[in-house]
């Protein structure tokens, strides 16, 4: 078995055996091609790829996606030997902490991570939220996020850092809301998707039902204007029942300490 940086012609061979692995197919080959160039694509080959992991290198974090291995070949620990390799560049730069997003109910993905020594940190739901004209909201723009609870922020589906540096530079882009009618407010964080058109990620954090209702009706009527043909939230709350507001999937955050 080889582990190395994938290449053009693997695409054909990943793509072969990752028809299939939700019920709805899967979202690789939409992405192949920018996490080519993005580099750290890396692929484990038996004569032909059999596995791929991608890796993401940023601000002292690890973070892992799309572990594909093909079916006839599982139960050999590739996955597992695709994330050590991962680690150990992590190591190499010094970074300290590994991230990854299983699916709460992907018994064996959240056993090999917990072999693995990751930990659960933190539990997200997926809502999907049709866009749609409505005049019901009232929200301002500006960064009110000084609680350290506030620890991640999703964009192009992966949990990003959030610190001085990211906070003001989302602050600056005019990318953080919130809905203040009482005490606790609600703050969402606005991304375009980078691999995906017309679609607007939102991490969403619930203060109280009322702001949060008030954020949700601003993000069905700005992807309305805006012309998005999805609006996908991501938050660690149970959001109340909004009109076209649906629950999808919900993910448990593993983190791991590498040093």
């Amino acid at each position: 078995m080889v582990i190395r940086e994938a290449k053009t012609s693997d695409k054909l061979h990943i793509l072969h055996f990752c028809q299939n692995t939700f019920s709805w197919g899967d979202y690789i080959k939409d992405v192949w091609d920018n996490w080519l160039k993005e580099g750290n694509l890396l692929v484990i080959e038996k004569n032909i790829p059999i596995g791929v992991c991608h890796g993401v290198f940023s601000q002292n974090q690890l973070w892992i996606e799309g572990i594909r291995i093909n079916p006839d070949f599982r139960r050999q620990d590739l996955a597992s030997n695709l994330i050590k390799h991962l680690e150990s560049l992590a190591i190499q730069k010094k970074i300290q902490t590994s991230l990854m997003l299983i699916d709460t109910e992907n018994s064996p993905s959240l056993l090999m991570a917990q072999n693995l020594n990751y930990k659960l940190y933190q539990t997200w739901n997926f809502y999907s939220l049709l866009p749609q004209k409505n005049n019901s909201h009232d929200i301002s723009f500006g960064n009110v996020i000084q609680d350290s609870r506030f620890s991640h922020f999703v964009k192009s589906w992966r949990w990003l850092p959030l610190n001085e540096d990211s906070l003001h530079s989302l602050d600056s882009k005019n990318h953080i809301i919130y809905s203040r009618k009482n005490q606790n407010p609600s703050i969402a964080i606005l991304e375009d998707s980078e691999h995906f058109e017309k679609t607007l990620i939102v991490t969403l954090f619930s203060g109280s039902k009322i702001n949060t209702m008030n954020i949700i009706s601003f993000l069905q009527n700005f992807g309305f204007e805006k012309k998005y043909t999805r609006i996908q939230i991501l938050t660690k709350e149970i959001l109340p029942e909004f009109k076209n507001l649906e629950h999808k999937i919900s993910f448990h955050l593993m983190q791991k300490l590498l040093s």
